[in-house]
């Protein structure tokens, strides 16, 4: 139960019929998904909001009842880890529907990823993913610029196993509004100029996934030069649909290869996730210290049969 003081710092709202507790006095509180750019604006942990003013919110209905898409990520920092796996074992975990994209011949891409989401529409939480690159759904042979843009991280379209969270709100919304395989968990991420350190805690309080890492070295980018996108595929109310994010890069590196490298698999839902894949090795570490993200609700995708 918690504490009178924690009583204080925290209001409960209804959520698609679902009461959770947020911040008091929190974004979500004060402006439930419809923020004040100008006040966002003066946060000294927000560079700007430029990015946003180009993408007016739009009422939607929802799994979790009406609700404002996009929803905004003003202050963002992330860290990707991609490796090569196997298709055999990518192809075991994936849906009939959806194809892998291949780097080679039998040889795909997955990623373990962290994110930490400093200022935003639901509040500060972090977050860390298993993921597979696809292929565009309804996309036939693989395409030479789906490869290249996937490595570079900057049209991704992507299927994901497991996407802990350290929220109430965020597993909610993420769970129930958008499909994911979303759960709260302890999840702590740290990505500051110089180095990443990220963990996830299994149900025991023990390790499930955990990154240690000198981060690359990082270019800056004026704000809407370098924005990139992903496209998830996820299945709600049985039927397909997929959501898109897009990524204002501000701050940001790559590094090829796993030197100096430290990810710890443990015991857990990610962990066993990530082990049924069969990586191979690390070919790329990309973080980025400083974006923002426009997050849309998802729509519906027509994803066409392929057999495994």
């Amino acid at each position: 139960m918690p504490s009178p003081q924690q009583d204080k710092d925290v209001v409960t709202v209804d959520l698609g019929g679902r009461e959770i507790t947020v911040p008091k006095d929190g974004l979500y509180d004060r402006y439930r998904m419809d923020p004040d750019l100008d006040v966002i604006a003066r946060d000294p942990r927000v560079s700007g909001v430029d990015f946003f003013r180009q993408l007016p919110k739009t009422k939607v209905d929802s799994p979790i009842g009406p609700t404002l898409t996009p929803n905004f990520y003003y202050t963002v920092s992330t860290a990707r880890l991609t490796m090569l796996a196997p298709t055999r074992a990518i192809r075991t975990r994936l849906p009939g529907e959806l194809a892998p994209l291949e780097l080679a011949p039998g040889l795909g891409l997955v990623s373990v990823m962290f994110f930490r989401y400093d200022v935003c529409d639901i509040d500060f939480y972090t977050e860390a993913a298993v993921g597979i690159a696809v292929k565009p759904a309804r996309h036939g042979r693989l395409g030479f610029f789906d490869l290249v843009s996937g490595l570079k991280n900057e049209h991704l379209h992507s299927y994901v196993l497991s996407l802990p969270v350290s929220t109430e709100i965020a597993q909610v919304r993420g769970h129930d509004g958008y499909g994911f395989p979303k759960w709260v968990t302890g999840l702590d991420v740290s990505i500051d100029a110089n180095r990443t350190t990220a963990r996830v805690a299994n149900e025991r309080g023990g390790v499930d996934l955990a990154l240690s890492a000198p981060n690359p070295e990082q270019t800056a980018h004026p704000s809407g030069r370098r924005v990139g996108s992903l496209t998830s595929y996820t299945s709600v109310n049985g039927a397909w649909h997929s959501t898109l994010s897009q990524t204002n890069v501000l701050n940001a590196g790559s590094a090829r290869g796993g030197s100096g490298i430290d990810l710890q698999v443990g015991e857990g839902r990610m962990a066993d996730d990530l082990r049924s894949l069969k990586p191979k090795r690390t070919i790329r570490f990309d973080v980025m210290t400083e974006g923002q993200l426009a997050l849309h609700m998802p729509v519906p995708a027509s994803v066409p049969h392929r057999a495994k």
